[in-house]
């Protein structure tokens, strides 16, 4: 593969899934979404040049529903995987390959949450690969939460405490990777599309193309409402609309104890704290 695959990281609620549209509608990339492959599958069966444990991660990976749109051939797959290196991260890149294929695309990408956590490895097995991760104000990601789910478990302090979390993490990796992690604030992406997507292209080493707005690579998302948590917009529309909506959420004493953990940190992307009476 000429370019190394893009990986989508970040919290849910943060545009993972915008992000995520905006990517599958390239023609030349193949993303699959909420693969959690490497959250539940990475070393969790041994050794998997052991035929027992390869087997019984088959058998996981083909009966695991997030992997049903891939339309896996369990035959094709274990017939790669054993010509060559038997490792996790080769047997996910069949998997992914196999989707690609199918598309007929030359490049795969995945999102999946939370895979901040595993870039050192990501990096270490694909030397060529992109992390773009996705990052929002912590009061609106926290607020899009509970009112897409209407509860949120550990209240605002959970939430305060997994965005700083993840943001530690993800600038982390960007010294570390500087050329290969890119942190994308969801409400540039949302202001203004086409400049970032421009931006990301090239981070990526893809030429831009405007038929990655129309978002019809991820039909489900972009039919359903989009990028939006507040109702439904114009299908193919980006919404600014979620963009400070969190004092509609959420309370002010929720307000002022993330600013009072999370300001120092939300000051470095510009978010302007609210001054709570």
């Amino acid at each position: 593969m000429k370019n190394g695959p893009i990986f989508i990281a970040g919290l849910e609620r943060s545009g993972t899934s915008l992000i995520y549209a905006l990517l599958a509608s390239h023609p030349n990339i193949a993303m699959t979404r909420r693969t959690n492959l490497w959250t539940y599958f990475y070393n969790q069966y041994g050794d998997l040049s052991k035929s027992s444990n390869f087997e019984r991660c088959l058998k996981d990976l083909m009966r695991y529903k997030r992997l049903v749109p891939v339309g896996l051939n369990a035959e094709k797959l274990k017939l790669d995987f054993l010509n060559g290196e038997m490792t996790y991260p080769r047997l996910f890149a069949l998997i992914e390959e196999q989707y690609a294929q199918r598309l007929g695309r030359p490049r795969w990408g995945d999102k999946s949450l939370n895979t901040e956590r595993y870039a050192d490895e990501i990096f270490a097995a694909y030397p060529n690969a992109r992390i773009l991760h996705m990052q929002r104000d912590p009061r609106d990601r926290y607020a899009s939460a509970v009112k897409r789910w209407k509860v949120s478990r550990g209240g605002a302090g959970v939430g305060s405490a997994v965005w700083l979390s993840s943001l530690k993490l993800a600038k982390r990796h960007e010294a570390k990777y500087p050329n290969q992690y890119m942190i994308i604030c969801y409400e540039t992406l949302a202001r203004e599309p086409e400049k970032t997507l421009r931006q990301i292209c090239d981070f990526i080493g893809e030429e831009y193309t405007p038929v990655m707005l129309e978002m019809k690579g991820a039909e489900q998302f972009r039919d359903e409402g989009g990028n939006s948590s507040y109702g439904q917009h114009e299908p193919g529309r980006i919404s600014t609309r979620s963009i400070g909506r969190f004092t509609e959420v959420l309370s002010p004493r929720q307000i002022a104890f993330m600013q009072l953990t999370a300001g120092p940190k939300m000051t470095e992307f510009k978010y302007e704290l609210d001054l709570i009476k």
